[in-house]
């Protein structure tokens, strides 16, 4: 099965009478397809969700009628349907902190020269809701959409900052056994996070994910932690020295969030 398809608590919901068995796997279906990927066969999301394929074929029959998935029999291939565009047009459109946050997050790109982020979990994924980036020629292209590892990356580090201490050993329990023999590595490199966070307000990036890009996170803290998120500022490692990141674009990012808590009514002290 498909690490990123695979529930985290797949033990323990068929154990809940609460729990709609049949609905999680048309939700699993829906996750099978990625950026790039126009269309796939019920055979290539059996082999990804690891449920049988005439389990597949009447999923996808039912998320077709549904307007879900569309159908090619030319292909014999499904593509995402306008119902899944309408649920994530409607989850953006809700988000109040992108409206509240956009003028702060491009003053900060074009002051840097790099890209500013918003991004809520999706399991072991940070998900971007709201990008800005600088009018220079060399900066990340990533864009609202987007996945990031929630382990190894700034943005990911600041939410699990941001967490109450039950849910974020939840979250690294998971983390642990998604990464086996580099936990080691990956746990040492979090727990600096936590070190920076407390020091200094954000966390940095440190090469594991991707050597090529630095970065900086600040959680955006809610009394209720479903709702948290985290904000990265980053870009080409060559243009953001650690000296810069510590100094002048981690405070500043810092800044931008408290602006935003206190823009919603939510500040934190």
């Amino acid at each position: 099965m498909d690490e990123d398809i695979r529930s985290f608590d797949d033990d323990d919901s068929t154990k809940d009478r609460q729990f709609v068995t049949a609905l999680a796997r048309g939700l699993e279906i829906l996750r099978c397809f990625r950026p790039g990927e126009a269309a796939l066969s019920n055979s290539e999301m059996a082999k990804r969700t690891g449920m049988p394929k005439p389990t597949i074929s009447r999923l996808t029959y039912t998320l077709t009628r549904l307007g879900y998935l569309n159908y090619s029999p030319d292909q014999g291939r499904y593509q995402l349907g306008a119902g899944v565009l309408a649920l994530g047009h409607t989850l953006l459109a809700n988000l109040d902190v992108r409206k509240l946050a956009h003028a702060g997050m491009q003053q900060l790109a074009e002051y840097a020269q790099c890209s500013v982020a918003i991004g809520i979990r999706d399991r072991l994924n940070m998900v971007y809701v709201e990008a800005c980036r600088g009018s220079a020629a060399v900066t990340l292209r990533r864009e609202a959409g987007s996945r990031i590892p929630l382990a190894t990356t700034a943005m990911g580090k600041a939410y699990l900052c941001g967490l109450a201490q039950g849910e974020r050993d939840f979250l690294m329990d998971h983390i642990r056994l998604q990464t086996e023999v580099n936990w080691p590595r990956i746990k040492a490199d979090i727990e600096q996070g936590f070190k920076d966070y407390q020091d200094r307000g954000f966390c940095l990036s440190s090469g594991i994910w991707d050597a090529n890009i630095s970065a900086v996170g600040v959680p955006l803290v809610y009394a209720d932690s479903a709702k948290t998120m985290a904000f990265n500022c980053g870009g080409p490692a060559f243009l953001l020295p650690r000296e810069r990141l510590v100094e002048d674009l981690g405070p500043r990012l810092v800044q931008l969030v408290r602006n935003v808590e206190v823009n919603m009514g939510r500040h934190i002290d």
